[in-house]
């Protein structure tokens, strides 16, 4: 009789062991606080006004050029300043971050103005999503160009990410802030096109060797990226036009600025707290499919979810995902993918759903995994069942021990 309680009693505490070690999103405080060491930050704290801060300075002898500092002696001096502070609110991580807009480097900006910012927002950090339930769920190849290219595509944040913003700086056409703390606008142009393979008729836009430019009310911003924005350049930065090996092809010369950094690298964050990361992943694996039309990845057994660096546009954050994986692509960009595939991971969480058939479809295609034996429609649903079933094995069990 002993024994046969000892045993009981073991397999009580196994279940009980188990039903806490179910995957989750990697959003812990250390999480939070990994991804914020990445910044460039100028101070480690939270500011009442960012700009009111004492910052780092930056020189740029580079002549004719707009200055968004002081030039002293024919010298251009700015302060870059940056703060990144992750804090723990009843249980919901939240990261808060405040920039100035100006870069740690040079920069070419030979016409119109260069100014300083007040950005200043904070979010949910790394806020969990399902592959089953969908912020962006695109039918058609104009419903998907409504959003995808559309400046301001980016202007609304899901709720869940719980955005606030605190700053001066208007953040309609920003996707989000890098790690230099220069801000990353939506993938397109004044003119609601690709800024670097506009269709038919459109005009490409200029950017310096770092693909960066200035806007017309002199926000400095970035829509692809860039290794400056993890390795700053010293010295004088030329323009792409003048850099061969970037004026023959913005989306090479992006990636390849990358040689350096091949394993999955924090290069920004999106307002709406997940994080944005260079073309790489971990094992080295360069990421050129398992992207949703958003250009966001599921990306671990997890289920995190993140905006990878890639070559085709949207190039960084198209719009706040997950969205789902169309047969077709955008009509704004002549470098866009034609269609769109999920990741093995992505495969692995629908399968993971406990369903016999879950169904994901988009306007042309319909993609199947098949797994057990009922139908469930969400992954959430599916952790509920895993979960109930948990507890009543965990009472059983605990019934038999009190009856023994």
């Amino acid at each position: 009789m002993a024994s046969q309680r000892i045993c009981l009693i073991t397999l009580v505490l196994f279940y009980a062991h188990f039903a806490n070690v179910q995957s989750a999103t990697s959003n812990s405080l250390s999480d939070c606080q990994a991804v914020a060491s990445s910044f460039r930050t100028t101070i480690n704290y939270t500011a009442s006004n960012i700009t009111a801060t004492t910052g780092v300075n930056v020189t740029c002898s580079q002549s004719s050029l707009v200055c968004p500092g002081q030039t002293i002696n024919g010298v251009c001096v700015w302060q870059r300043k940056l703060s990144a502070v992750c804090r723990n609110a009843s249980g919901t991580i939240k990261i808060r971050i405040q920039t100035n807009g100006l870069p740690p480097r040079c920069a070419d900006v030979p016409s119109g103005t260069f100014s300083e910012l007040n950005v200043d927002f904070e979010v949910n950090f790394n806020p969990s999503v399902s592959i089953n339930s969908l912020n962006q769920n695109f039918s058609s190849i104009s419903t998907l160009s409504q959003t995808i290219c559309t400046l301001t595509s980016v202007s609304t944040v899901p709720s869940a990410s719980g955005f606030v913003s605190y700053g001066a700086t208007l953040l309609a056409t920003a996707s989000g802030v890098s790690v230099d703390g220069v801000m990353i606008f939506s993938p397109d142009s004044a003119n609601n096109i690709d800024p670097f393979y506009p269709p038919a008729g459109g005009t490409a836009e200029s950017v310096d060797a770092c693909l960066a430019h200035c806007q017309v009310s002199g926000v400095y911003h970035y829509h692809i990226a860039t290794g400056c924005q993890v390795n700053p350049p010293t010295g004088n930065v030329s323009s792409c036009a003048s850099t061969s090996a970037c004026s023959s092809s913005v989306s090479s010369y992006s990636i390849s600025s990358f040689s350096s950094y091949q394993t999955k690298t924090v290069i920004g964050l999106a307002k709406d707290g997940h994080v944005i990361y260079g073309p790489y992943l971990s094992a080295g694996t360069r990421v050129t499919s398992g992207f949703d039309a958003c250009n966001g990845m599921f990306y671990d057994s997890n289920g995190n979810y993140a905006y990878f660096a890639t070559s085709t546009y949207p190039y960084l954050a198209g719009c706040f995902g997950p969205a789902n994986y169309p047969s077709f692509g955008p009509n704004c960009t002549t470098n866009g993918p034609s269609n769109y595939t999920m990741s093995s991971y992505a495969l692995a969480l629908l399968s993971n759903s406990t369903n016999s058939s879950t169904t994901v479809s988009s306007s042309n295609s319909t993609t199947t995994v098949s797994s057990s034996n009922s139908t469930t429609t969400t992954t959430r649903r599916s952790s509920s069942m895993a979960i109930h079933f948990n507890l009543n094995i965990f009472l059983l069990l605990l019934t038999l021990i009190v009856m023994l």
